[in-house]
């Protein structure tokens, strides 16, 4: 089980949109259809739920600014890519769901900051839990390894990722 609550930036270190390259992250986004929209420093995040600096969504946009965690803008783009097509259609600022879909976001997140240069899932886990997720296990890292089973069932059922963990690009239907 996972619970958010935003830390304000200065008081973590963590991975910026802008430190990263957006270019990475929007390559990435792309192979779902989703598109990654740059918003210029101190204006508002389009489509925010938690405020700035957390990455927002409308529709089949992810607006980030150059200080947007990474952690966020995958999180929120797994909120995309796990939603059904109505939600997704209907789509500004509260990606909603239940349970069991925030937890195969968590998980998402992770397989797919592996597949980002430079990133990758232990440097996500080390900012999930810097920034205020909370893992029963106490832990990001942990709850992925050993009590994250019911996600990545979640993630295989939805056709979201292979057996093998592999992302499949496919968005939930």
């Amino acid at each position: 089980m996972t619970v958010f609550q935003p830390i304000p930036a200065a008081e973590t270190a963590v991975t910026s949109c802008a430190e990263l390259g957006f270019n990475r992250i929007a390559r990435l986004l792309l192979r779902y259809g989703l598109t990654l929209i740059r918003q210029p420093a101190d204006t508002p995040i389009p489509g925010s739920f938690w405020g700035e600096p957390e990455a927002g969504l409308i529709g089949r946009s992810l607006f980030a600014r150059d200080d947007t965690p990474v952690h966020s803008a995958l999180h929120e783009a797994s909120h995309w890519i796990g939603m059904d097509e109505s939600r997704r259609a209907n789509l500004h600022t509260n990606a909603g769901g239940d349970l069991a879909e925030e937890n195969a976001v968590c998980y998402l997140q992770a397989i797919l900051a592996d597949r980002i240069a430079g990133f990758g899932k232990e440097r996500l886990f080390a900012e999930m839990d810097a920034w205020g997720y909370s893992f029963r296990l106490g832990s990001a890292a942990a709850w992925y390894e050993r009590d994250a089973d019911d996600a990545r069932q979640w993630l295989l059922v939805q056709g979201l990722i292979d057996e093998r963990g592999r992302p499949t690009w496919r968005v939930r239907r």
